[in-house]
Protein backbone atom coordinates (compact mmCIF):
# COMPACT_ATOMS: atom_id res chain seq x y z
CA UNK A 1 0.00 0.00 0.00
CA UNK A 2 1.36 3.34 -0.92
CA UNK A 3 1.62 6.34 1.44
CA UNK A 4 2.12 10.07 0.12
CA UNK A 5 3.44 12.33 2.42
CA UNK A 6 4.95 14.15 -0.12
CA UNK A 7 5.65 18.35 0.78
CA UNK A 8 7.89 19.41 -1.78
CA UNK A 9 6.23 22.10 -4.31
CA UNK A 10 8.46 20.70 -7.08
CA UNK A 11 5.44 20.23 -9.75
CA UNK A 12 3.04 23.20 -8.77
CA UNK A 13 3.23 26.92 -10.01
CA UNK A 14 4.47 29.36 -7.55
CA UNK A 15 1.15 31.42 -8.29
CA UNK A 16 -1.02 28.17 -6.98
CA UNK A 17 1.28 27.54 -4.32
CA UNK A 18 1.57 31.35 -2.56
CA UNK A 19 -2.41 31.08 -3.36
CA UNK A 20 -2.71 27.66 -0.92
CA UNK A 21 0.02 29.22 1.60
CA UNK A 22 -2.40 31.98 1.96
CA UNK A 23 -5.54 29.68 2.32
CA UNK A 24 -3.78 27.23 4.88
CA UNK A 25 -2.60 30.15 7.08
CA UNK A 26 -5.72 31.70 7.34
CA UNK A 27 -7.17 28.39 8.28
CA UNK A 28 -4.72 27.51 10.75
CA UNK A 29 -5.34 30.89 12.40
CA UNK A 30 -8.76 30.52 12.80
CA UNK A 31 -8.22 26.67 14.23
CA UNK A 32 -7.26 25.22 17.18
CA UNK A 33 -3.88 23.00 17.00
CA UNK A 34 -5.15 20.03 17.34
CA UNK A 35 -6.89 20.81 13.33
CA UNK A 36 -3.40 20.38 11.74
CA UNK A 37 -3.23 17.20 11.36
CA UNK A 38 -6.23 15.15 10.14
CA UNK A 39 -6.00 12.05 9.31
CA UNK A 40 -6.82 12.46 4.85
CA UNK A 41 -7.26 8.99 2.90
CA UNK A 42 -7.54 9.54 -0.69
CA UNK A 43 -9.01 6.11 -2.98
CA UNK A 44 -10.53 6.52 -6.44
CA UNK A 45 -9.48 5.45 -10.24
CA UNK A 46 -7.17 6.90 -12.62
CA UNK A 47 -9.55 10.35 -12.40
CA UNK A 48 -7.83 10.53 -8.77
CA UNK A 49 -4.33 8.66 -8.87
CA UNK A 50 -3.40 10.59 -12.63
CA UNK A 51 -2.24 7.81 -14.51
CA UNK A 52 -1.27 9.31 -17.47
CA UNK A 53 1.86 11.70 -18.65
CA UNK A 54 0.20 14.52 -19.24
CA UNK A 55 -0.68 14.40 -15.38
CA UNK A 56 2.64 14.09 -14.52
CA UNK A 57 5.46 11.81 -13.52
CA UNK A 58 4.42 8.29 -11.71
CA UNK A 59 6.59 9.72 -8.19
CA UNK A 60 6.76 6.05 -6.53
CA UNK A 61 9.66 3.56 -6.90
CA UNK A 62 9.46 1.06 -7.38
CA UNK A 63 6.11 1.38 -9.43
CA UNK A 64 3.26 -0.84 -8.27
CA UNK A 65 0.78 -0.28 -11.22
CA UNK A 66 -1.66 1.94 -9.62
CA UNK A 67 0.33 5.17 -11.80
CA UNK A 68 0.16 7.92 -8.57
CA UNK A 69 1.34 10.92 -10.60
CA UNK A 70 2.70 13.96 -9.24
CA UNK A 71 -0.09 16.21 -10.78
CA UNK A 72 -3.15 14.43 -9.51
CA UNK A 73 -5.27 16.23 -7.54
CA UNK A 74 -4.30 14.74 -4.19
CA UNK A 75 -0.59 15.10 -4.84
CA UNK A 76 -2.07 19.26 -5.26
CA UNK A 77 -3.70 19.32 -2.65
CA UNK A 78 -1.26 17.48 -0.19
CA UNK A 79 0.76 20.89 -1.46
CA UNK A 80 -1.13 22.96 -1.12
CA UNK A 81 -2.82 22.38 2.62
CA UNK A 82 0.36 20.20 3.79
CA UNK A 83 -0.38 21.76 7.09
CA UNK A 84 -3.63 20.97 7.79
CA UNK A 85 -4.17 17.42 5.96
CA UNK A 86 -2.14 14.38 6.21
CA UNK A 87 -2.39 12.25 3.23
CA UNK A 88 -2.40 8.49 2.90
CA UNK A 89 -3.34 7.80 -0.92
CA UNK A 90 -4.26 4.39 -2.31
CA UNK A 91 -6.14 5.73 -5.62
CA UNK A 92 -5.31 3.32 -8.48
CA UNK A 93 -5.83 3.37 -12.23
CA UNK A 94 -8.61 0.99 -13.30
CA UNK A 95 -10.20 0.95 -9.33
CA UNK A 96 -13.69 -0.73 -9.64
CA UNK A 97 -16.06 0.23 -6.80
CA UNK A 98 -15.41 -3.19 -5.35
CA UNK A 99 -11.49 -2.72 -5.26
CA UNK A 100 -12.47 0.47 -2.84
CA UNK A 101 -14.56 -1.78 -0.57
CA UNK A 102 -13.37 -5.26 -0.92
CA UNK A 103 -11.91 -6.61 -3.52
CA UNK A 104 -7.86 -6.53 -3.90
CA UNK A 105 -6.49 -5.34 -7.48
CA UNK A 106 -4.11 -6.43 -9.71
CA UNK A 107 -2.79 -2.89 -11.35
CA UNK A 108 -2.65 -2.76 -15.13
CA UNK A 109 0.11 -0.04 -15.02
CA UNK A 110 0.71 1.79 -18.64
CA UNK A 111 -0.85 -1.77 -20.01
CA UNK A 112 -2.85 -0.93 -22.45
CA UNK A 113 -2.69 -3.42 -25.92
CA UNK A 114 -2.57 -2.67 -28.54
CA UNK A 115 -2.36 0.91 -27.94
CA UNK A 116 0.63 0.50 -25.26
CA UNK A 117 2.81 -2.40 -23.56
CA UNK A 118 4.26 -1.50 -20.07
CA UNK A 119 7.49 -3.08 -19.16
CA UNK A 120 7.07 -3.84 -15.92
CA UNK A 121 3.43 -5.40 -16.07
CA UNK A 122 1.95 -7.62 -14.57
CA UNK A 123 2.08 -6.25 -11.08
CA UNK A 124 1.36 -7.61 -7.85
CA UNK A 125 -2.19 -7.40 -6.26
CA UNK A 126 -3.01 -4.05 -4.24
CA UNK A 127 -5.04 -4.33 -1.12
CA UNK A 128 -8.80 -3.36 -1.13
CA UNK A 129 -8.06 0.46 -1.00
CA UNK A 130 -10.62 0.78 2.37
CA UNK A 131 -8.05 -0.84 3.89
CA UNK A 132 -6.06 2.36 4.33
CA UNK A 133 -9.36 3.84 6.33
CA UNK A 134 -9.62 3.36 9.71
CA UNK A 135 -11.00 5.00 13.30
CA UNK A 136 -8.72 7.79 13.30
CA UNK A 137 -9.59 9.18 9.54
CA UNK A 138 -10.83 11.94 9.40
CA UNK A 139 -11.64 13.08 6.06
CA UNK A 140 -12.00 10.56 2.77
CA UNK A 141 -12.16 11.47 -0.62
CA UNK A 142 -13.50 9.05 -3.27
CA UNK A 143 -13.70 9.06 -6.68
CA UNK A 144 -14.74 5.91 -8.33
CA UNK A 145 -17.61 4.56 -10.69
CA UNK A 146 -16.00 4.79 -14.28
CA UNK A 147 -14.82 1.51 -14.23
CA UNK A 148 -17.71 -0.19 -12.65
CA UNK A 149 -19.64 1.60 -15.39
CA UNK A 150 -17.30 0.04 -17.83
CA UNK A 151 -16.41 3.21 -19.68
CA UNK A 152 -13.09 2.15 -21.05
CA UNK A 153 -15.20 -0.73 -22.71
CA UNK A 154 -17.76 1.59 -24.16
CA UNK A 155 -15.17 3.92 -25.24
CA UNK A 156 -12.95 1.28 -27.09
CA UNK A 157 -16.10 -0.53 -28.92
CA UNK A 158 -17.09 3.25 -30.13
CA UNK A 159 -13.60 3.45 -31.56
CA UNK A 160 -13.70 0.22 -33.09
CA UNK A 161 -17.12 0.80 -34.58
CA UNK A 162 -16.78 4.03 -35.84
CA UNK A 163 -14.11 3.19 -37.98
CA UNK A 164 -15.32 3.59 -41.73
CA UNK A 165 -18.64 5.36 -40.45
CA UNK A 166 -17.30 8.78 -42.15
CA UNK A 167 -18.60 10.47 -38.73
CA UNK A 168 -22.05 9.80 -39.35
CA UNK A 169 -24.69 7.18 -37.67
CA UNK A 170 -24.83 5.99 -34.10
CA UNK A 171 -22.70 2.50 -34.49
CA UNK A 172 -22.04 2.39 -30.69
CA UNK A 173 -25.54 3.63 -29.23
CA UNK A 174 -26.99 0.59 -31.62
CA UNK A 175 -24.52 -1.89 -29.54
CA UNK A 176 -25.02 -0.78 -26.50
CA UNK A 177 -27.00 1.24 -25.40
CA UNK A 178 -29.79 -1.57 -24.35
CA UNK A 179 -27.38 -2.30 -21.48
CA UNK A 180 -26.72 1.01 -19.84
CA UNK A 181 -29.67 1.39 -17.23
CA UNK A 182 -28.31 -2.05 -16.13
CA UNK A 183 -24.45 -0.82 -15.28
CA UNK A 184 -26.00 2.42 -14.00
CA UNK A 185 -27.74 0.58 -11.62
CA UNK A 186 -24.95 -1.70 -11.00
CA UNK A 187 -22.96 1.64 -10.04
CA UNK A 188 -25.71 2.84 -7.97
CA UNK A 189 -25.69 -0.69 -5.27
CA UNK A 190 -22.21 -0.90 -5.55
CA UNK A 191 -21.38 2.68 -4.83
CA UNK A 192 -24.26 2.55 -1.56
CA UNK A 193 -22.59 -0.16 -0.29
CA UNK A 194 -18.87 1.19 -0.63
CA UNK A 195 -20.04 4.03 1.45
CA UNK A 196 -21.89 1.78 4.23
CA UNK A 197 -18.25 0.07 4.42
CA UNK A 198 -16.78 3.65 4.96
CA UNK A 199 -18.75 4.89 7.49
CA UNK A 200 -18.47 1.40 9.28
CA UNK A 201 -14.72 1.36 9.20
CA UNK A 202 -14.60 4.85 9.46
CA UNK A 203 -17.22 6.22 11.76
CA UNK A 204 -16.26 10.09 12.74
CA UNK A 205 -15.15 10.71 8.94
CA UNK A 206 -16.03 13.30 6.15
CA UNK A 207 -16.60 11.17 3.31
CA UNK A 208 -16.77 13.42 -0.02
CA UNK A 209 -17.29 11.67 -2.80
CA UNK A 210 -16.18 13.13 -6.01
CA UNK A 211 -17.59 12.95 -9.80
CA UNK A 212 -16.71 13.18 -13.07
CA UNK A 213 -15.51 16.22 -15.42
CA UNK A 214 -16.69 17.23 -18.39
CA UNK A 215 -15.05 14.96 -21.17
CA UNK A 216 -17.87 15.13 -24.39
CA UNK A 217 -18.58 19.01 -25.03
CA UNK A 218 -22.45 20.01 -25.07
CA UNK A 219 -21.36 21.05 -28.91
CA UNK A 220 -20.08 17.82 -30.46
CA UNK A 221 -19.12 19.50 -33.83
CA UNK A 222 -15.60 21.06 -31.99
CA UNK A 223 -14.86 17.31 -32.08
CA UNK A 224 -13.26 16.23 -35.47
CA UNK A 225 -13.75 12.40 -37.12
CA UNK A 226 -10.65 10.60 -36.88
CA UNK A 227 -8.99 13.31 -34.19
CA UNK A 228 -6.70 11.05 -32.06
CA UNK A 229 -6.13 14.27 -30.17
CA UNK A 230 -9.69 14.11 -29.19
CA UNK A 231 -12.11 10.82 -29.87
CA UNK A 232 -10.60 9.76 -33.25
CA UNK A 233 -13.46 7.69 -35.39
CA UNK A 234 -16.37 8.21 -32.54
CA UNK A 235 -19.39 9.88 -34.59
CA UNK A 236 -20.50 12.74 -33.06
CA UNK A 237 -23.70 10.82 -33.12
CA UNK A 238 -22.04 8.47 -30.54
CA UNK A 239 -20.38 11.19 -28.47
CA UNK A 240 -23.82 12.42 -27.80
CA UNK A 241 -25.11 9.87 -26.40
CA UNK A 242 -22.19 9.11 -24.36
CA UNK A 243 -22.41 12.34 -23.23
CA UNK A 244 -26.40 12.63 -22.23
CA UNK A 245 -27.27 8.57 -21.57
CA UNK A 246 -23.82 7.73 -19.97
CA UNK A 247 -21.26 9.86 -18.56
CA UNK A 248 -24.02 12.63 -17.55
CA UNK A 249 -26.08 9.46 -15.73
CA UNK A 250 -22.86 8.11 -13.98
CA UNK A 251 -22.30 11.51 -12.48
CA UNK A 252 -25.92 11.80 -11.43
CA UNK A 253 -26.01 8.16 -9.85
CA UNK A 254 -22.63 9.00 -7.73
CA UNK A 255 -24.71 12.20 -6.63
CA UNK A 256 -27.40 10.48 -5.57
CA UNK A 257 -26.20 7.53 -4.24
CA UNK A 258 -24.14 10.60 -2.19
CA UNK A 259 -26.82 11.70 -0.98
CA UNK A 260 -28.83 8.20 0.55
CA UNK A 261 -25.42 8.61 3.57
CA UNK A 262 -24.61 10.61 6.18
CA UNK A 263 -21.82 12.82 6.59
CA UNK A 264 -21.48 12.69 2.82
CA UNK A 265 -20.92 15.33 0.36
CA UNK A 266 -20.63 15.51 -3.46
CA UNK A 267 -18.02 17.05 -5.13
CA UNK A 268 -19.21 18.65 -9.02
CA UNK A 269 -16.36 18.35 -11.16
CA UNK A 270 -19.10 18.56 -14.15
CA UNK A 271 -20.02 22.14 -14.15
CA UNK A 272 -16.65 23.90 -13.57
CA UNK A 273 -15.11 21.85 -16.49
CA UNK A 274 -17.80 22.02 -19.32
CA UNK A 275 -16.15 24.59 -21.69
CA UNK A 276 -12.39 22.54 -21.47
CA UNK A 277 -13.76 19.06 -23.14
CA UNK A 278 -11.32 16.67 -24.91
CA UNK A 279 -12.71 18.39 -27.84
CA UNK A 280 -12.36 22.29 -26.59
CA UNK A 281 -9.08 24.10 -27.36
CA UNK A 282 -8.75 24.66 -23.59
CA UNK A 283 -8.66 20.95 -22.42
CA UNK A 284 -8.49 19.86 -19.18
CA UNK A 285 -9.29 16.11 -20.41
CA UNK A 286 -6.59 14.92 -23.31
CA UNK A 287 -8.12 12.84 -26.07
CA UNK A 288 -6.80 8.87 -27.24
CA UNK A 289 -3.99 10.25 -27.51
CA UNK A 290 -1.69 13.24 -26.22
CA UNK A 291 1.30 14.55 -28.83
CA UNK A 292 3.52 13.75 -30.17
CA UNK A 293 2.74 9.89 -29.14
CA UNK A 294 1.47 9.05 -25.74
CA UNK A 295 -2.06 7.44 -25.05
CA UNK A 296 -4.10 9.16 -22.66
CA UNK A 297 -7.42 7.33 -23.87
CA UNK A 298 -9.50 9.99 -22.50
CA UNK A 299 -8.20 11.28 -18.56
CA UNK A 300 -7.95 14.61 -17.17
CA UNK A 301 -4.04 16.39 -17.34
CA UNK A 302 -2.21 18.68 -14.57
CA UNK A 303 -4.98 21.64 -15.79
CA UNK A 304 -7.63 19.20 -14.99
CA UNK A 305 -6.17 17.98 -11.38
CA UNK A 306 -5.50 21.34 -10.79
CA UNK A 307 -9.32 22.15 -11.24
CA UNK A 308 -10.11 19.24 -9.29
CA UNK A 309 -8.05 20.22 -6.36
CA UNK A 310 -9.36 23.54 -6.10
CA UNK A 311 -13.32 22.21 -6.22
CA UNK A 312 -11.89 19.06 -3.82
CA UNK A 313 -9.80 21.57 -1.11
CA UNK A 314 -13.13 23.83 -0.91
CA UNK A 315 -15.27 20.70 0.37
CA UNK A 316 -12.09 19.48 2.33
CA UNK A 317 -11.86 23.02 3.82
CA UNK A 318 -15.83 23.10 4.87
CA UNK A 319 -15.15 19.77 7.06
CA UNK A 320 -13.26 21.86 9.69
CA UNK A 321 -15.64 23.47 11.12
Amino acid sequence: MARSRTRLAVFGSAAALAAGALVSAQVVMAEPAAAADRQWVALGDSYTAGVIPAAGDVFEVPRDGCERTARSYPQVIDRDLGSLFDLTNVSCGAATIANVTDEAQEPIGRHLPPLSEDPDYPFPAVPPQSAAVGPGTDVITVGVGGNTLGFAGILTKCLEVGQGSGGTGTPCKDALAAGIPARLDKVGQEYGRMLTVLHERAPHAKILTVGYPTVVPADTSKCRYNDLTQFGPVTRGDLDWLRQDVLEPLNRTIEKSTGTQQAAGFVDLYTSSQNHSACDADKWVEGVITPPDQVSFVHPNARGHRNAADHVTGAMLNTLG
